[in-house]
């Protein structure tokens, strides 16, 4: 069984409707299949997932044999220290990270006769095709228009939703308190997907009240950030500042393993974007002055401190149009989404390559929640286009 097949039945969950438990007996239950990682690293990362009672967000990797972990010795690589789960087809033996802590295993339960599984590998080798995980792709090249501005409006409130689900979330770990969840979520796009985690693990080990404390010096706040983020060497000359504020506010860094350094452009290293972020910090009294999209000084501090127009879209697309909904400001939240530009990725280019017609962020959101909830796991008959419901008009507001 080629490794693809495995990653191929875990990207469109062709799992869900079978019961999932680990080796040693743990129910487990995924709410998001996570990205898949064509970098070095893990195999998926951002995955969501319920194990043994207990809500994570986090890595998994894939094999076809539990063996397999050590034959790429991953045991000896610290980038897999934070593995959520070991997902394989067959479990030969018990599997440790550098640090010698045993990772829990998941046996992935799934329809398994053989010629489904040949008809599976055929979709999986062809999966590079611009089209390949829309199954409507010719009804849809065919009649653009049966995904309507209703059933878009109804996708771009679900989304709103679900990232409003996230933000509830982090109130929670935050007793309530939306300066800091919108810190640590504004921490999380800053590392632009490839960084996202380890900066979100930063801002939640590096509370909102130090940062305060020190926010009127760059040099501190920039000592602060790269320390917590694990990317200070004594011969640093920040290391110094950094050494006594750790001891100040009895502060532990994250695990430097957890950066994606390679294979990533000069202006979007981690170290990068923490001076970056330290800045933008540095400028406002607050994070939240961000949501004050009007005010040309936002826009002009961003410029400033080397973000692109793209990057500053994302941040607003990500961050303060959920935030601006979250807070009960659903008009204000569509509004921006509707003034901001469409997105380029290869989700969307997949959308316009089937003839969709995408002119604003507002648009660009509908369709990839449309994909990732729909498409991606092959859950047609939730979506419009294949059901009765193609020519409604969704009001979820």
């Amino acid at each position: 069984m080629p490794e693809i097949l495995l990653h191929y039945i875990w990207q469109q969950g062709l799992f869900l409707d079978f019961p999932q438990r680990t080796t040693t007996g743990q129910p487990i239950e995924v709410f998001s299949f996570g990205k898949h990682n064509l970098n070095a690293g893990p195999d998926f990362t951002d995955v969501r997932l319920r194990m043994n009672g207990l809500e994570m967000v986090g890595q998994i990797e894939l094999h076809v044999e539990s063996s397999d972990w050590y034959r790429h010795r991953h045991h000896l690589d610290p980038a897999y220290d934070h593995i959520l789960l070991h997902v394989v087809r067959h479990a030969d033996k018990a599997v440790v990270n550098s640090r010698g802590e045993e990772i829990p295993q998941l046996e992935l339960n799934y329809p398994a006769p053989q010629d489904y599984l040949d008809r599976l590998l055929h979709d999986a080798y062809a999966m590079d095709s611009a089209v390949a995980t829309h199954r409507c792709a010719q009804r849809l090249l065919a009649e653009p228009s049966l995904i309507t501005d209703g059933w878009k409006q109804t996708m771009l409130l679900r989304r709103l939703r679900c990232k409003q689900e996230s933000i509830n979330r982090l109130l929670q770990i935050s007793h309530n308190d939306w300066q800091q969840a919108f810190y640590v979520s504004l921490a999380h796009a800053f590392g632009f997907h490839t960084n996202g985690v380890p900066m979100e693990m930063v801002a939640l080990a590096t509370p909102l009240s130090v940062i305060f404390k020190h926010r009127d010096n760059l040099t501190q706040l920039q000592a602060l950030l790269l320390g917590q983020a694990g990317l200070l060497t004594e011969d640093d000359p920040l290391y110094k500042e950094y050494a006594f504020l750790r001891t100040k506010f009895s502060l532990t860094s994250i695990n430097p393993s957890l950066w994606k350094q390679g294979r990533i452009r000069p202006q979007t290293r981690p170290s990068v974007r923490l001076m970056q972020f330290a800045q933008l910090l540095h400028t406002f009294d607050s994070p939240f002055s961000l949501c004050l999209i009007d005010n040309p000084t936002v826009q002009q501090t961003m410029h400033a401190i080397g973000l692109g127009q793209r990057s500053i879209d994302g941040l607003l697309i990500n961050v303060v149009a959920p935030f601006l909904f979250a807070r009960g400001l659903p008009d204000e939240a569509l509004a921006l989404l509707n003034q901001l530009p469409a997105e380029d990725n290869r989700v969307i280019r997949q959308w316009r390559t089937l003839g969709q017609i995408v002119t604003s962020a507002a648009d660009t959101q509908a369709l990839l929640h449309l994909y990732l909830t729909c498409c991606e796991p092959g859950r047609c008959t939730t979506c419009a286009v294949w059901s009765d419901r193609a020519n409604e008009t969704t009001n979820e507001q």
